[in-house]
């Protein structure tokens, strides 16, 4: 399997080399020549499997170049029971029989990005001595919350890396702040950037593109790569879970071989739902992806109009994940509707840069609205949507995963489709407690602090605290720094000691 550039279709490189640079030199981003296939037969057989041998064969069919060892130890080393605190790793719960969350937020971190870059320094430390590199991989990342802390956790202590995370100074709930700002680690740094995530993740583009800058860190024997979904190596390990979801809907019976399935994922990045896409393209029987915005909604409206248009208001949300107005990862789609049109991606992208709006033709259009349904909530409906989940099923579900029902909700209105879907569930409840628990308690002490809060919530939903998030309490806060978005190259080389 050969990778190449949204941008530049004459680029074909290992996946050990796409995954080690991250990011392409034009600003592509890195795909698979074509996609994999995994037949029926091939689902039935994995029904057995654990979630390992399930993400080991997966994986394989991507990471040609990998050995089996080398693939096995890193699936291995991510996706343990001390790491996850469930053997399952992304359990599914039913709330009814067609209606099942799938949990993807027992790791370390309490949030579905730990299923990706628990993996990823693996695969990164493999690329690196498969491509016979020396320098120091320096990981720079843009996080609107739940990626900043999943990364550090992730590259903390790894032998040849270091990382640099940037989150908006007034974007995330308290507690992703705590986890990132406590991070231990010798090679580890985090900033805050005045500004929206979207400010963030151009300044770390902005770096990643700066080739003058880029012949001064290697000649310091450093090289930049990216933990955000624009690597691949983040993206495919998020391909895994929907395999494995079906799998556990055939393994309990609850769909038979062949049965189609719809997905619904809260996103703004567009990275997890397209992992949803993926898996599809590789024969795995989902309907319709159901993508869920908050109301920074730019995605919905594409879907709806095929018209991006990131000229519009920025609202922070009780879903901080998915206040972003530019997604990156639709890059990635957009390339495959479009016939893998490497210069129609770089004239649309182009467009997006300098004029803020780019619209597709009308054959595109037509591929978006076949795969996707696109719909969006404001906070009162993710409120409410968290209050009455409770209420009926005894289920508490975060913010965004609020987003997600709520807009499942709507669909299933509008076209009255029973299929068996799968809702994504991207972070634990305790995550924003502030936001769950107004939604579930209505007398209660809102001024006692964050750590309170977690306790109040677990008094009332009768679930645990995660103990990551209950040692935050007693954290050492190491880092303070805040930058304007035009000042992040200098944090850089401030961390770099260049």
């Amino acid at each position: 399997m050969l990778y190449t550039s949204t941008r530049n279709g004459a680029i074909s490189i290992s996946s050990a080399q796409a995954i080690k640079q991250g990011l392409s030199e034009e600003g592509g981003l890195f795909v698979p020549n074509s996609f994999p296939t995994v037949s029926k037969e091939d689902l039935e057989k994995m029904v057995d499997f654990s979630y390992n041998e399930r993400a080991f064969f997966i994986l394989k069919k991507y990471l040609t170049d990998f050995t089996d060892e080398e693939l096995r130890n890193c699936v291995n080393q991510a996706y343990t029971r001390e790491k996850f605190e469930t053997e399952s790793i992304a359990p599914l719960y039913g709330i009814d029989d067609k209606t099942y969350f799938l949990e993807l937020w027992h790791g370390p971190t309490c949030a579905f990005k730990d299923m990706a870059l628990q993996i990823l320094p693996h695969f990164m430390t493999v690329s690196a001595k498969k491509t016979g590199e020396t320098k120091t991989i320096t990981i720079l990342v843009a996080t609107s919350g739940d990626t900043g802390k999943a990364a550090l956790e992730g590259f903390k202590d790894v032998d040849g890396t270091k990382i640099a995370v940037f989150y908006p100074e007034n974007g995330v709930s308290d507690i992703q702040k705590l986890q990132m700002i406590t991070q231990q680690g010798g090679n580890v740094y985090v900033a805050s950037v005045k500004g929206n995530f979207d400010d963030a993740q151009n300044g770390v583009k902005h770096i990643f593109t700066d080739d003058k800058y880029k012949a001064e860190l290697a000649e310091k024997n450093i090289m930049l790569s990216s933990a955000n979904s624009i690597n691949f190596g983040r993206l495919v390990p998020q391909v895994v879970y929907y395999f494995n979801a079906y799998c556990e809907l055939l393994k309990n019976d609850k769909i038979k071989s062949g049965d189609p399935i719809n997905v619904v994922v809260p996103t703004g990045n567009f990275g997890n739902i397209l992992a949803a896409y993926y898996a599809k393209q590789m024969g795995l029987p989902i309907g319709k992806l159901i993508c869920a915005s908050n109301e920074n909604n730019v995605l919905t409206d594409f879907i709806n109009t095929g018209i991006y248009n990131k000229k519009r208001s920025f609202h922070l949300t009780t879903s901080p994940s998915m206040d972003i107005l530019i997604s990156s990862n639709l890059e990635r789609f957009l390339y495959e509707i479009s016939g893998k049109d490497d210069r129609l991606i770089s004239e649309l992208m182009k467009q997006l840069n300098e004029d803020g709006v780019y619209e597709i033709s009308d054959d595109m259009k037509k591929k978006v609205q076949e795969n996707f349904f696109g719909g969006f909530c404001d906070d009162a409906a993710t409120k409410e949507t968290i209050h009455s989940t409770f209420e009926r099923y005894s289920y508490l579900i975060d913010t965004h995963t609020a987003v997600a029902k709520n807009v499942f909700d709507q669909y299933k209105e509008k076209t009255g489709d029973e299929t068996v879907t799968v809702i994504a569930s991207t972070a634990s409840p305790f995550k924003f407690a502030p936001s769950v628990l107004d939604a579930v308690k209505e007398e209660y002490d809102r001024e006692v602090d964050e750590f309170r809060l977690l306790h109040e919530l677990s008094e009332a939903s009768g679930m645990k605290i995660p103990k990551s998030l209950e040692a935050l309490q007693e954290s050492e806060r190491r880092f303070a720094d805040v930058f304007d978005k035009n000042e992040m190259r200098q944090a850089v080389s401030g961390f770099l000691k260049i």
